[in-house]
């Protein structure tokens, strides 16, 4: 079953990474894990999984919508993508 639920996926989707252990397919992804562990994670006690998934959302929300990134130009994540956006997609 298993095998035949891979063979589906194989003809559905594309595979995104160019090679075994290539760092760079992944390195947002990568970046952020990293950001969400050293600056929430380890750095908290979390008290229950309802704490974790509160502080967790909260730190998301920040991350998205407050804090600048450098990388981005200073902007947000959610102002780069809004800004990204074609304009007429931006007044509906």
């Amino acid at each position: 079953m298993v095998k035949q639920f891979s063979q589906r996926l194989i003809r559905c989707f594309q595979i995104s990474m160019d090679g075994k252990g290539r760092w760079v397919d992944n390195v947002m992804v990568e970046r952020l894990w990293r950001s969400v562990k050293y600056k929430e994670v380890y750095l908290k006690a979390y008290s229950c999984v309802t704490d974790a998934k509160k502080q967790l959302s909260a730190y998301f929300e920040f991350y998205n919508l407050k804090r600048p990134h450098s990388s981005l130009a200073k902007m947000t994540p959610n102002e780069f993508y809004y800004d990204q956006l074609p304009q007429q997609n931006k007044v509906a």
